[in-house]
């Protein structure tokens, strides 16, 4: 059966059909064809109770939100603020870069809007300053992934969907590792620059630091609303995407009067098909998720893969590699819908704590968006830069070997995960 389902999947992408038509297709045909006595309905009724759960309401309000901002003028003042304080130094744009995919990802929780958002300014100033093209390009893709491991990530609410964790808690889990893979980008680019030579940016007086802080004082506000209104327990995560929502309207629209309120309904739009892109793909994944788990596939793959009581180090190690390699090729919303039912339950029995489960899994994720041959970030990239394929991959292996070493980092150190709770 396993071989059916996969093979179906296959045949519809190499057909160029969205990956949403294989995750909805393929479960169907196997219950007709292996389950030919149950009701079709049944299947249907999955589709719509996988997009039931309230905290999916988190989704759409964290996408508008990103939306909005990136229509604004909220990512240009974070850049500004921050190279004013370290753009003079050797490498600190490349830093600046790191830190604000870094600030944005906690406030859009998109790999991909982070992309746009910085990495359209960013990738200009990198270039005037001297760096390369692809070492600009690589900087951005992969920093831009710290957006799913700090809140509000998006792979994170995925997760505690499938899995039933708490989305707060894994909220606050990821910030530790988010701030690891930003401090070793940093190192990185101080090295880099000093190794190629590359010239130093002039040095921006106090007095322009001062203004610059204070045009970056309302957005840096952004995640102290949602990490500290979900840490102090004011918010829920929901609670705190509509805070979001309503913060950056009153930013954009009422207090910097960047975007006029004409255009929101524009806006809105794009959100929606973003939205309904995700929603799909989670009826979908919930659909499957019944089906492989009615025929007792998970069992099967954990006997086969994982043996009859494999250790948590074990575990999670086979955790890292099958979600790594997934996520170089399919979109990681599906990756976490389909494999994460597969593995819970083993991960569960060797003792592993859900959250740190979660933050493993959506590190994964993080790594395969930004790792060839289809990580979705490099196709985005390639979108917003309008450039070949292979010139945008040129740069990445290094960023790729620092991932994999936080990665073996958390799977030894739980601590690096559950730290803050």
């Amino acid at each position: 059966m396993v071989a059916t389902l996969l093979t179906i999947m296959v045949v519809l992408l190499l057909l160029n059909f969205p990956m949403m038509i294989p995750l909805m297709v393929a479960p169907l045909i196997v219950m007709f064809i292996y389950f030919p006595n149950l009701d079709p309905m049944i299947l249907m009724q999955q589709f719509s109770t996988g997009i039931e759960p309230y905290v999916l309401l988190a989704v759409p309000l964290f996408i508008f939100a990103a939306d909005i901002m990136t229509t604004g003028k909220t990512s240009n003042r974070l850049l500004d603020f921050i190279g004013s304080f370290i753009g003079h130094i050797r490498g600190g744009y490349a830093v600046t870069t790191a830190a604000a995919c870094t600030l944005f990802g906690a406030i859009s929780g998109s790999t991909q809007a982070t992309v746009v958002a910085i990495g359209k300014p960013m990738r200009e100033r990198l270039l005037k300053i001297g760096y390369k093209d692809p070492t600009a390009m690589a900087l951005i893709i992969n920093s831009s992934d710290v957006a799913l491991l700090v809140p509000p990530s998006i792979g994170m609410i995925i997760y505690g969907l499938v899995s039933g964790t708490s989305v707060g808690d894994l909220f606050i889990a990821g910030i530790i590792p988010g701030i690891i893979v930003f401090l070793s980008f940093a190192i990185y680019s101080i090295v880099y620059a000093k190794v190629a030579n590359i010239p130093l940016a002039n040095k921006a007086t106090w007095s322009e630091r001062w203004q610059l802080t204070r045009k970056a004082i309302l957005p840096l506000g952004f995640p102290v609303i949602i990490i500290g209104g979900i840490y102090t327990g004011l918010f829920s995560p929901t609670e705190a995407a509509g805070m979001s929502v309503l913060y950056a309207f009153v930013l954009e629209v009422l207090i910097y009067r960047s975007i006029h309120i004409k255009e929101l309904p524009k806006i809105a739009r794009s959100t929606g098909l973003v939205t309904s892109a995700v929603f799909v793909l989670v009826a979908g994944g919930q659909a499957f998720t019944w089906v492989i788990s009615f025929a007792r596939v998970p069992q099967m793959i954990s006997e086969a893969v994982l043996g009859a009581d494999p250790s948590a180090v074990y575990v999670l190690l086979m955790v890292t590699i099958f979600f790594f390699v997934g996520c170089m090729f399919v979109d990681p919303i599906v990756v976490i819908l389909v494999l994460t039912p597969i593995f819970y339950p083993a991960a569960m029995d060797a003792g592993i704590d859900p959250v740190h489960l979660g933050v493993v899994i959506t590190f994964q994720a993080a790594l395969g968006s930004a790792t060839p041959p289809f990580g979705v970030d490099i196709f985005t990239a390639s979108a917003v830069f309008n450039k070949p394929y292979l010139e945008v991959i040129k740069g990445t292996p290094p960023y790729i070997v620092m991932m994999v070493a936080i990665s073996i980092l958390l799977i030894f150190f739980e601590e690096l995960s559950l730290l803050l709770l």
